[in-house]
C-alpha cells in the first residue's frame, strides 16, 4: 500500500524536514508494481542524465529504476523542475544545490538504459513522468537533426565586426533538445575572400559565444583566414541545459556541433577543426574521442590529463588554482553569473532568458569534489589518460612540463593518441599561454591548412607583416616574426602533405624564454626532434639517498633523516607581492625557503659532462610518520657553479596510495579506496613519489638536489590542503642498505647543448633563486 502525504510546503519552509522523513518511510514500504498511465510532467532525458521540466513545485521527486527500486530524491524548485546525473550508493534525499554531508565516493552517474521513470509519491494521483530512456553517448540522433542552417558576421582582426554583431550570434540545438549559444565570424573578405571557408569551433564553459569579444583562438585562427563558431557548453553563457564539469553530455554536444556545423555551405570540405587552449583545449580532446566523422582535427593546447587528478595532486586536495577555477565556473554558470548575459536579456533575447531556467541546478562543486578523496570509478569517463586512444582524428597537441596551472601531468598520455590518423606534439618547459606564442602558432597554423582547409600553409603576407607582432605583443614582447613559408617549393598539396607527414612526431623546445633578444620571451633557446615522447632512446640513472646528504651511486651505510611538518608552506606559492601575471614576460617572484629543519635534501656530484635530463622520474622512499595522516612534496632543482637554483619539476603523493610501475617510469595509480593502504603509526613503510614529465639541460659543474618536505611553497597558482595536526610532527626519510630510498630519472643522449648558462630568469615556468643550504636533522 502507497503512503500519501497531501499537505504542500514552501521551498525552504520549516516543514521540509518532517516531508522529508515522511517521504523516506513511504519509500521504505513495499511499493506495488508501477502502473502505467499518462505523464502528469514533461521530463528532458539527456546523456547520463534527465531534466524535469514542469512538475508541482517544491515536491520531492523520486527518480527509479525500471526495476521501481528508488535511487535518488529530489526537491523540484519554484518552478517545479530538477535535475538528475548523479546517484548514491544508497538511496536518499540529496539537497539540489550542493551535496553536503552526502558522499558520492561509491555512488555514480546515472547508467543509460530503457524504462526509468520518476515520480512525486508524496501526491495524491502519484503523479508521474512516466516510462523514459537515458541516452548514452553513442544514442545518435536522427540525421536530419545536423540539418541545421547557421549564419555568421565577417569580422578583420583591424576593423571589427562588419555589421551589427546579433547577426553572428544564434542557438544551435542539440539532441536533448537543449540549445547552445553560438557565435559566428567569418575573415576579413578583403584577405581571404567570400569563402567557402575552412572553419574551427572553439568550445567552452567561459563566453566563447559573447558577440562582442574574440575568444584569443578564435580570434588567431580568424586573423589567419578561418571562419569561427564560439560556443558556450551547456549551462554556461546563454546555454541551456545544466552545467557540469567535463560530464559526457558535454562531449555528446561536441559531437553534434561539429556535424553541425560540417554540414552549412559556408564551410570548406564540409569537415572542421577545433581550437583552443587549456579549457577550449581540454574539450577538443573530449570531443575528439566520441569520433565525430566531420572533425577533421583538433589543436588542444596547455590540457590536464585526469580531472580528478588536478584537484587531489596525489591524492592530496589542490585548495588553490583547480578549487578557485571550479568555484568561477560554478558561478559563471549561474543566472546572471555572466554580466554580457544579463545584458543580453534585458535586450529582449528570450532565448536566453528561457534556457537560464536551469541553471541554478548545477552541482556545488568544489563541495562536491571536495567530498571525494578517493578516486571514483566514474572518473574514468573524463580521463583523458584513457580517452585520448579513441580518437582518430589528426591531432596537434602542445604542452609546457611546469605549466602553473594545469600542471604536467599531461605528458602521460602523448603516446596513447593510439589511432590518430596523424600526430604533432609540441613540448617544452614553459608557461601556461605558451601555446598561443607566435613560434607554436605557426606549426600549428601549418598542421590545421594540411587538415582542414587541405592546401599548402602559406602566411597571408599582408598577416605575415601587421599579426607576427600583434601576437607577440599578448606576451609583452616588441617585435617578433613568423618563420618563412616551409612548403611552398612542393609542387602540389599531396607531396607537401607527404613531406609533412614524414617529419618527426615530436618537438621538443628547450630553454624557452631564453632564445630571443628579450628576457623571457617564449622563444626556445634550441630544440629536437623524436618520434615519441617520452623518447624511446633514454639512459636511466639510479642515485640513492645517502648519509652525507647526497645522491649516491652506492646504497652506503644506512640512517635516518627527519624533517618537521611546515604549517605555512600549504599557502604559499612562489610570486612576489605583485602576485600572479599570466602574460608578462618575466614573473615578479619570491620563491621561499623552507627553514632548516623542515625539509631533507640530497645532491647529486657535479655533472662531468653536458647531459639533457628528463622525467617522467620516480622517488622510491622509506618513511616513518607519528601520524596516520602524511603528505611528501618531492622538488627536484639544478644548482648551478655559481650557487644559482633552478626549479625543474615537483611531485607529490599521500602516503598510502599505490602504484604499478609502468615503461618509461611512469607510476600508475588507481586512487581508489580499495588500492589505499593506511599508514601504521611509528613503522616503516615504503611510498612512491611520481616526477612529472619534464626535459632540462644540465651542463658540466651542475648538480641536481632532490628536496622533499611537505607540499607548498614550489608551485605558482597550486596550493594544497594540510592534515590538522595538534602539533607540528617530524617525519623520517630511511636511507642506505636497510632503508633503499632512491630516486630515478633519464637522460635524453646525443643532444648538443648551448656551452653558456641562459639567465636563469629568463626560463619561461622555471624560477629561480640564490642556493641556500640547509643541513638535514639526523636521526641516532
Amino acid at each position: 500500500m502507497y503512503c500519501f502525504i497531501t499537505h504542500m510546503i514552501q521551498e525552504g519552509s520549516k516543514e521540509e524536514i518532517m516531508l522529508y522523513l515522511l517521504l523516506l518511510s513511504c519509500l521504505e514500504e513495499k511499493i506495488e508494481e508501477v502502473v502505467e498511465r499518462p505523464a502528469n510532467f514533461t521530463v528532458r532525458p539527456g546523456i547520463e542524465s534527465v531534466s524535469v521540466l514542469d512538475a508541482q513545485s517544491s515536491v520531492p521527486l523520486t527518480l527509479y529504476d525500471p526495476q521501481g527500486t528508488p535511487l535518488v530524491t529530489l526537491v523540484s524548485d519554484s518552478e517545479g523542475q530538477a535535475h538528475f546525473a548523479y546517484i548514491p550508493e544508497e538511496h536518499q534525499q540529496l539537497n539540489p544545490a550542493n551535496f553536503e554531508t552526502v558522499s558520492l565516493e561509491n555512488g555514480s552517474v546515472l547508467q543509460a538504459g530503457d524504462g526509468y521513470y520518476i515520480q512525486d509519491d508524496t501526491s495524491t494521483n502519484q503523479n508521474w513522468s512516466g516510462r523514459f530512456r537515458v541516452l548514452a553517448i553513442d544514442d545518435l540522433p536522427e540525421e536530419e537533426m545536423y540539418n541545421q542552417s547557421l549564419e555568421g558576421i565577417h569580422y578583420s582582426p583591424l576593423t571589427g565586426h562588419e555589421g551589427d554583431t546579433d547577426e553572428g550570434f544564434q542557438y544551435i540545438t542539440m539532441r536533448d533538445g537543449a540549445s547552445l549559444s553560438a557565435m559566428i565570424r567569418f575573415p576579413d573578405p578583403l584577405l581571404y575572400g567570400d569563402g567557402p571557408y575552412p572553419t574551427v569551433i572553439e568550445y567552452s564553459g567561459y563566453s566563447p559565444s559573447r558577440p562582442n569579444r574574440v575568444p584569443s583562438g578564435s580570434a588567431i585562427a580568424n586573423a589567419l583566414g578561418y571562419a569561427t563558431v564560439s560556443v558556450n557548453m551547456r549551462g554556461t553563457g546563454c546555454s541551456g541545459g545544466v552545467f557540469d564539469v567535463f560530464n559526457r553530455a558535454q562531449h555528446a554536444d561536441g559531437y553534434d556541433l561539429v556535424e553541425i556545423v560540417a554540414r552549412q555551405e559556408w564551410v570548406l570540405h564540409n569537415h572542421v577543426g577545433m581550437v583552443g587552449l587549456s579549457y577550449p583545449g581540454i574539450s577538443q580532446l573530449y570531443v575528439a574521442s566520441t569520433q565525430p566523422p566531420s572533425l577533421a582535427g583538433i589543436v588542444p593546447l596547455s590540457t590536464i590529463a585526469d580531472a580528478w587528478q588536478m584537484q587531489w595532486p596525489g591524492g592530496i586536495y589542490n585548495k588553490g588554482f583547480t578549487r578557485q577555477w571550479v568555484e568561477a565556473r560554478e558561478s559563471e554558470s549561474q543566472a546572471g553569473g555572466s554580466s554580457w548575459v544579463g545584458q543580453r536579456i534585458e535586450n529582449g533575447d528570450t532565448q536566453c532568458a528561457e534556457n537560464l531556467s536551469l541553471s541554478h541546478h548545477s552541482v556545488d562543486f568544489e563541495t562536491f569534489l571536495r567530498g571525494l578523496p578517493m578516486r571514483p570509478p566514474d572518473a574514468d569517463a573524463r580521463d583523458l589518460n584513457l580517452l585520448v586512444s579513441q580518437i582518430t582524428a589528426p591531432v596537434f597537441f602542445g604542452g609546457v612540463f611546469q605549466d602553473e596551472q594545469t600542471g604536467g601531468q599531461f605528458a602521460d598520455m602523448l603516446d596513447r593518441f593510439t589511432q590518430s590518423e596523424s600526430l604533432k606534439i609540441i613540448v617544452s618547459n614553459g608557461r601556461h599561454p605558451d601555446g598561443f606564442a607566435p613560434e607554436s602558432i605557426a606549426m600549428w597554423f601549418e598542421f590545421l591548412e594540411f587538415y582542414v582547409a587541405r592546401r599548402i600553409p602559406v602566411i597571408n603576407p599582408a598577416v605575415r607583416i601587421v599579426a607576427a607582432d600583434e601576437f607577440g605583443a599578448v606576451f609583452g614582447m616588441s617585435e617578433t616574426d613568423f618563420p618563412e613559408d616551409r612548403f611552398v617549393d612542393y609542387p602540389d598539396f599531396e607531396s607537401a602533405l607527404s613531406a609533412y607527414e614524414a617529419e618527426p612526431i615530436v618537438t621538443l623546445f628547450l630553454e624557452r624564454g631564453a632564445g630571443g633578444e628579450e628576457t623571457g620571451a617564449p622563444i626556445a633557446r634550441f630544440q629536437e626532434k623524436f618520434e615519441t615522447w617520452p623518447p624511446t632512446q633514454a639512459d636511466e640513472l639510479l642515485w640513492f639517498l645517502s648519509g652525507e646528504e647526497s645522491l649516491s651511486t652506492d646504497v652506503g651505510i644506512s640512517g635516518v633523516h627527519s624533517y618537521i611538518h611546515d604549517r605555512e608552506a600549504s599557502d604559499r606559492n612562489f610570486f612576489g607581492s605583485s602576485g600572479y601575471s599570466v602574460l608578462s614576460l618575466l614573473w615578479d617572484l619570491d620563491w621561499s625557503y623552507f627553514d632548516t629543519g623542515y625539509l631533507v635534501s640530497y645532491r647529486s656530484q657535479e655533472f662531468t659532462e653536458d647531459t639533457i635530463v628528463r622525467g617522467p622520474g620516480i622517488i622510491d622512499l622509506w618513511v616513518r610518520s607519528p601520524e596516520s595522516e602524511l603528505q611528501i612534496q618531492a622538488t627536484l632543482t639544478e644548482i648551478r657553479p655559481d650557487n644559482t637554483e633552478v626549479f625543474i619539476q615537483s611531485g607529490w603523493i599521500r602516503v598510502g596510495h599505490q602504484a604499478e610501475e609502468g615503461d618509461n617510469l611512469r607510476l600508475q595509480y588507481t586512487f581508489h579506496s580499495d588500492d589505499f593502504i593506511p599508514l601504521e603509526l611509528n613503522t616503516w613503510t615504503q611510498t612512491q613519489i611520481s616526477i612529472p614529465s619534464f626535459a632540462h639541460p644540465i651542463r658540466t659543474g651542475s648538480r641536481l638536489q632532490i628536496a622533499l618536505s611537505s607540499p607548498g611553497r614550489d608551485h605558482g597558482t597550486w596550493q594544497f590542503e594540510a592534515p590538522a595536526y595538534e602539533e607540528e610532527p617530524s617525519f623520517e626519510i630511511g636511507y642506505g642498505l636497510e632503508f633503499p630510498s632512491t630516486m630515478r630519472l633519464q637522460t635524453i643522449p646525443g643532444i648538443l647543448i648551448p656551452s653558456d648558462y641562459p639567465d636563469c630568469l629568463a626560463l619561461r615556468g622555471q624560477p629561480c633563486r640564490s642556493y641556500l643550504y640547509r643541513p638535514n636533522t639526523v636521526v641516532e
